[in-house]
């Protein structure tokens, strides 16, 4: 059974399970959150793994490592194709962007997390349904707060990894959380309803 916990706790964890990263998921992981924690992660079935193993910071750099248990009928084998199923590639770069993401909240950046960008993605072997454990390790080049805006940044590079073969390199992958932008009161039309060109 999962108990929430305080902010500092969490500030002062080295690693998640499931049943964590699920809580934080739905808001209820940190039960004295300051105003501005606002971030969530994706629920399943687009939470891309199952636990963060590592988490931990060095001044502005950082590790983060989390694992993804493969599912012989994970959803997107379903489609992704019929007759030939593999795991979408752009799954893999959506996991580092969420870690990263989390990364930025776990340093105590406010606001709700947003992919800002990559540098370059290489591919060179993919993830199967009989496969068993899929790796991201994520080193943290640059970490920043920028109090004033409230907002952080996080960048990092990659390397994805099926039953300890890597198969993605990632270089430069951009998150960031930014205060004033979710959008808590869905379905409702208010101000935050429409999307488009955000100029940060």
């Amino acid at each position: 059974m999962t108990n929430p916990i305080t902010y500092e706790e969490f500030r002062g964890r080295d690693h998640f399970d499931r049943a964590e990263l699920l809580a934080f998921a739905y808001g209820r992981l940190v039960k004295d959150p300051p105003e501005s924690f606002r971030a969530r992660l994706p629920t399943p079935p687009m939470m891309m793994f199952h636990r963060v193993t590592e988490i931990e910071a060095n001044k502005a750099r950082g590790r983060i490592v989390a694992e993804a248990d493969v599912g012989l009928d994970d959803w997107f084998f379903h489609c992704h194709f019929n007759g030939d199923p593999v795991q979408p590639g752009c799954l893999g770069l959506d996991a580092v962007w969420q870690l990263l993401g989390f990364y930025c909240v776990w340093r105590g950046g406010p606001g709700t997390g947003r992919a800002l960008g990559v540098g370059e993605v290489d591919f060179m072997g993919q993830i199967r349904p009989y496969d068993k454990l899929v790796r991201y390790e994520i080193d943290v080049r640059r970490y920043t707060e920028l109090e004033t805006q409230g907002a952080s940044m996080a960048v990092g590079n990659a390397r994805v990894l099926v039953d300890d073969q890597e198969i993605y390199r990632i270089e430069k992958a951009r998150v960031g959380t930014f205060t004033g932008i979710d959008y808590g009161d869905y379905p409702l039309a208010s101000e935050h309803a429409h999307g488009g060109r955000d100029d940060r």
